[in-house]
C-alpha cells in the first residue's frame, strides 16, 4: 500500500469523528525507518480522536499499524494540534 492510501484511510476514520473536519490536515513524514503521518486538528476536536484514556486513539493506531506499506517502511501516527 502506498503512502498516498494510508493518508485517505486515516482521514476516512477520522472525519466522521470531528466536528470540524475541513479543518483537518494530515502531513506525511519519511526518515529511513519510519513514514510518520502527523494528524493536524483543530484544539476542540483533540480530544474526540484521542478518546477517553485514549482508547479512540489506539484503536485508529492499531489499524494504521497493521498496514505494510510498499517502501518496506513501518507506520507512526502523531495527532498535532494547530
Amino acid at each position: 500500500m502506498k503512502s498516498a492510501d494510508v493518508s485517505e484511510l486515516i482521514g476516512a476514520i477520522v472525519k466522521p469523528l470531528i466536528t470540524m473536519p475541513n479543518e483537518l490536515a494530515i502531513n506525511t513524514v519519511e526518515d529511513e525507518r519510519f513514514t510518520t503521518f502527523n494528524l493536524s486538528l483543530d484544539r476542540k476536536d483533540i480530544g474526540r480522536i484521542i478518546g477517553k484514556q485514549g482508547r479512540v486513539a489506539q484503536a485508529i493506531r492499531t489499524l494504521i499499524y497493521g498496514i505494510r506499506l510498499d517502501n518496506g517502511k513501518r507506520i507512526r501516527l502523531n495527532i498535532v494540534d494547530k
